[in-house]
């Protein structure tokens, strides 16, 4: 007989309540966090794209400089790609960007007869997100920012310390994509807790469950980690369960993600 093949079960993921509690431990550890929108939605893409690959205070000296040559962001469209290149150099990959924005703010005015979005609150989530997943370069990540930062609504925005917090502590699977676990975790995570999702995660990743070193022994989250047991020690472990009160790393107060710093 021939042998018959064994399906893999997926791997178990958070459920939403534990995810919930995830977001609470890391509010009250790295917040409280200021959820009104700051940029205008059209601020925010141009602002977004000056902030890939770079740090946050390269993308705001680039956007400051940006929107001081030109005045407003309808100049910048009608403005010669040289010369936005040369606003932006000091945010880095001017001679990528600079084409970008330029090509993102005419679809827009293609599209629109205007670069104000706010119609896009109005939109029911999914048709928001297409809408501005058809402007160039526009992904998933970029789509989230703006309509989570700018406009309110509850969209996700997966960026690198999102994402392998997420995979670390069992939120979404081992083998989910970036571009899959925003439309995941907007099925997990309560609409009104998304922003605080979004930046307890970020500083998380920041602070505490970084990509080299971990702090395991001291993450606020560790209990319901499953990746504890890969970064440390059966002697690390018993240390801590033995421990009455154990040190937290991270702390409130850092930066808050896509706003221009001073």
């Amino acid at each position: 007989m021939p042998a018959t093949s064994v399906k893999k079960r997926a791997p178990r993921t958070k459920s939403k309540a534990d995810i919930a509690q995830t977001i609470k431990l890391m509010t009250e550890q790295y917040g409280p966090f200021n959820d009104e929108p700051r940029l205008p939605p059209m601020d925010e893409m141009v602002f977004t794209i000056l902030s890939q690959h770079t740090s946050d205070i390269n993308s705001s000296r680039a956007f400051r400089l940006l929107m001081e040559r030109f005045g407003t962001l309808e100049a910048v469209a009608a403005a010669e790609i040289p010369d936005i290149e040369k606003a932006i150099a000091p945010g880095g990959l001017a001679r990528i960007k600079a084409p970008r924005i330029k090509e993102v703010l005419n679809k827009v005015l293609e599209l629109n007869d205007s670069l104000d979005l706010s119609f896009l609150r109005e939109m029911p989530l999914n048709e928001a997100k297409a809408w501005l997943r058809q402007l160039p370069g526009i992904g998933p990540k970029s789509a989230g920012i703006v309509l989570s930062f700018s406009l309110g609504m509850p969209a996700m925005a997966i960026d690198t310390h999102i994402y392998r917090v997420s995979q670390r502590l069992g939120v979404i699977g081992p083998k989910v994509s970036a571009d899959k676990a925003h439309d995941i975790l907007e099925e997990k995570v309560e609409p009104g807790e998304v922003f605080n999702f979004h930046v307890s995660y970020i500083n998380h990743g920041r602070q505490v469950c970084r990509a080299q070193r971990p702090k395991c022994p001291e993450c606020v989250v560790g209990s319901l980690c499953p990746s504890r047991k890969k970064y440390m020690t059966k002697a690390e472990l018993a240390e801590l369960a033995a421990a009455e009160e154990p040190t937290l790393a991270g702390s409130s107060g850092a930066p808050m993600p896509h706003i221009p710093q001073a």
